[in-house]
């Protein structure tokens, strides 16, 4: 790549990279509010709030990535073409493919880091994700018991808490276990716990007392504890088999699914969603193409470049709509899944052919001289 080319490359490099990061903080705080219920309502560490927001960040850049790419290479080609320097670069004797060769590098090179991020980062961090929303929502002590509040998580069982710390721990802890009607038994402790395990949930009381009330003796004892488990009994979840959702598996599991019933279920969606992942990161070219199409064929204009860009955002647009009916389609028609590797192919030839053959005249008034 030329001097001139490197150039071009760098300052497309960092607007993909500015506008990547800055649309990434924007989803992501969208994306946050959601999980800020975990924080605020439900007394988990903001630890896990931010745990679990870059647990997604891979998902964000995926879909992002083509759009920083598109937007990249609109902004960096129509300065040139606004400050002429594209008129020089061609009058200098450079072609057409020598200027899109930067932005082709920029878009193979997305498109290399599409395909890891769609094969194998996404589907590692969903699945992580997915296993972090399960013990959290296991763990009763820290997110269904809120504080000043009579929680009642199953029949039979009423807990209230003073407040909870910032590390997690109840504190004022008042329990009635009434699952046993003829010996209802309340518990007084200092602070507690929540405690997981196979067998479920637990909380464990420190510095407290039992009243155990036998209904048919009419008697009550009561006895101090340094330390006591209260049993929830509520079957831990996350020690239940799970079927994995597709956007959490990866390319093999997609492509060749299971013998398990969902998996026969969704046989057909599940190696649709395998080629679309396969597919999906080349339109990283295609919005990297039609972008230099748009900003490279034709001549030079003194108006300005409005109906350029509008038109290369209104293909992109119809590119997306065709995309993604096709790929629902083929969820239900596994024979159409070729179309779903020729559409953005055809795009890219497409948009190379214009790019290529486009003939550019030098517009009137500009003189080049030797001297």
């Amino acid at each position: 790549m030329t001097s001139i080319g490197s150039y071009i490359f760098r300052q497309l490099a960092l607007a993909t990279l500015f506008v990547v990061a800055v649309l990434t903080l924007l989803v992501s705080l969208f994306g946050t509010l959601r999980l800020i219920d975990f924080i605020v309502n439900r007394g988990l560490p903001i630890s896990v709030l931010l745990e679990l927001s870059f647990l997604n960040l891979p998902k964000f850049i995926a879909i992002l990535l083509p759009i920083a790419v598109f937007a990249a290479v609109l902004v960096v080609y129509n300065k040139l073409r606004n400050d002429s320097e594209l008129v020089v670069m061609r009058a200098a004797g450079m072609s057409q493919g020598s200027l899109a060769r930067p932005g082709l590098t920029l878009g193979i090179i997305a498109v290399l880091i599409g395909y890891m991020l769609q094969l194998y980062l996404v589907p590692a961090t969903i699945h992580t994700f997915k296993l972090k929303q399960i013990d959290y929502r296991n763990s009763y002590g820290s997110v269904l018991l809120q504080e000043q509040r009579f929680n009642s998580p199953i029949n039979g069982l009423t807990i209230y808490i003073r407040e909870r710390s910032s590390e997690g721990e109840l504190r004022g802890i008042f329990a009635h276990d009434s699952r046993v009607p003829e010996r209802p038994v309340t518990y007084l402790a200092e602070r507690a716990t929540a405690a997981q395990s196979t067998d479920g949930t637990s909380l464990v009381l420190f510095n407290g007392s039992q009243q155990d009330f036998n209904r048919a003796s009419g008697r009550l004892t009561v006895f101090n504890f340094d330390q006591y488990s209260l049993d929830l009994n509520i079957f831990n979840e996350s020690a239940k088999p799970r079927w994995r959702e597709p956007e959490e598996r990866y390319l093999d599991s997609l492509l060749n699914p299971g013998t398990s019933a969902h998996d026969v279920y969704y046989n057909t969606q599940l190696i649709a969603e395998g080629h679309r992942r396969l597919s999906n990161p080349l339109y990283i070219l295609v919005f990297a193409v039609v972008g230099m199409a748009a900003m490279l064929a034709g001549n030079f204009s003194r108006r300005g470049n409005t109906i350029r860009i509008l038109v290369a955002i209104a293909t992109i647009f119809v590119l997306q709509v065709i995309s993604i009916s096709l790929f629902n389609v083929t969820r239900q028609t596994l024979a159409l899944i070729p179309f779903l590797y020729a559409l953005p192919i055809f795009a890219i030839l497409v948009g190379l052919t214009v790019i290529i053959q486009s003939r550019f005249h030098r517009p009137s008034g500009l003189i080049l001289s030797d001297g």
